[in-house]
C-alpha cells in the first residue's frame, strides 16, 4: 500500500459559499504530512471526509486500504484522531476516560497509557472539564497513542498550547512513530513546528489543494532572486515565477517555485544577469505561495 490517505477527485459543498471541488490528496504511508492553510481553507472537513464524518458528494476516498464512508468502523479502529475542538465527557475523570476509550480498541496498550499518564503529569482523579487546555491536548494525544493506531490524524493539536506542553506533545508523538512506523496526517498553524517534523507538505486555501509536495523539495524549490535587466516579459523559463517586483534601479526581486541550481544559465539566455539567489523558510515560501494563488489572473 503506498498511500495510506487517498482523496480522489472529492467534492463536497459546506455552505453555499465554501466548496471543496476535485481535490486529490494523497498522503504516504510512513509519513509525516503536514497540512497548511489559512482559516476556513478547508483542512478540518478534509480531515473529516478522510475519517468518514462528512460524506462527499462526489469522489473517491480510501484510508488504509479501505473505501470510506462505507468501511469507517474498520478503518477508525486503526486510526488515532485528535480533533480540532475536545470532545470528550467534561464529567468524567482522567483515569474514567482512559477506561471508557480502552473498550472501543482492541489494540488498545495499557502500559503505553500509564506511561504517558505518568510523562504528561497529568492527575488521574480530575475531571476533563476542570483541565487547563495544556492538560487537555494531553490528554487527548495519550488516548490517541495508546490505541496503537497504524495512523494518526491530528487536527491543530497544539494550537494554543504554551511551547513547553507543544514540546512534550510532539516529543511523545516522534517517539511513538519512530516506535511504530505509524502514518501522521498533521494539521497546524504553527509552520515553524511543522517545518521541524514533516518530510511531506500539502497546502491549502479555499477548498483547493495548491500544492502537495516532499518538504525538501518545497523548501529548496522556492526561492527569492535578485535580477538585474530582465526583460519586461519573460518567456519559457524553466521554473515558475511566483512574484516579480522591481527593488531598486535596474535590479527586480523575483519569488520562483521549482528552482534547481542549473537555471541560473536561463538568465543569459535573456539577457539577464541573476545577483543573487537566497533561501526561504517555510513560512515565508507558504506566504508567498498563497499570495500568488489569491493574485487575480493577468
Amino acid at each position: 500500500m503506498t498511500n495510506a490517505v487517498e482523496l480522489h477527485q472529492v467534492r463536497y459543498r459546506a455552505s453555499r459559499t465554501f466548496e471543496i471541488s476535485n481535490l486529490d490528496l494523497n498522503v504516504r504511508s510512513g509519513s509525516i504530512y503536514g497540512f497548511l492553510g489559512p482559516n476556513g481553507s478547508g483542512k478540518t472537513t478534509t480531515m473529516r471526509l478522510a475519517l468518514g464524518l462528512l460524506r462527499p458528494l462526489s469522489g473517491r476516498i480510501t484510508v488504509l486500504g479501505d473505501e470510506i464512508p462505507a468501511n469507517a468502523p474498520r478503518v477508525l479502529a486503526r486510526v488515532g484522531y485528535v480533533p480540532e475542538q475536545p470532545h470528550l465527557d467534561p464529567t468524567l475523570t482522567v483515569r474514567e476516560s482512559l477506561r471508557f476509550q480502552a473498550a472501543f480498541y482492541a489494540t488498545w496498550d495499557w502500559p503505553r497509557a500509564e506511561q504517558l499518564l505518568r510523562q504528561f503529569d497529568l492527575e488521574e482523579r480530575n475531571t476533563f472539564g476542570r483541565l487547563s487546555k495544556g492538560q487537555k491536548g494531553k490528554l487527548m494525544t495519550l488516548l490517541a497513542l495508546a490505541q496503537r493506531p497504524e495512523l494518526l490524524v491530528l487536527d491543530e493539536p497544539t494550537d494554543g498550547l504554551d511551547p513547553v506542553v507543544r514540546r512534550d506533545v510532539l516529543s511523545a508523538l516522534l517517539d511513538y512513530v519512530s516506535q511504530h512506523q505509524a502514518t501522521v496526517f498533521i494539521s497546524s498553524h504553527l509552520v515553524h513546528e511543522l517545518e521541524r517534523i514533516c518530510d511531506w507538505i500539502g497546502v491549502m486555501d479555499n477548498g483547493r489543494l495548491i500544492t502537495e509536495v516532499p518538504m525538501d523539495r518545497f523548501k529548496n524549490g522556492i526561492k527569492r532572486l535578485r535580477v538585474a535587466d530582465a526583460p519586461p516579459t519573460v518567456a519559457d523559463a524553466p521554473f515558475v515565477i511566483l512574484a516579480r517586483e522591481r527593488a531598486n534601479g535596474r535590479v527586480e526581486t523575483w519569488v520562483v517555485r521549482d528552482w534547481e541550481p542549473a537555471m541560473a544559465a536561463y538568465f543569459e539566455t535573456v539577457g539577464a544577469a541573476l545577483n543573487d539567489v537566497i533561501d526561504l523558510d517555510l513560512e515565508e515560501g507558504f506566504v508567498e505561495l498563497l499570495r500568488t494563488f489569491r493574485a487575480p489572473r493577468g
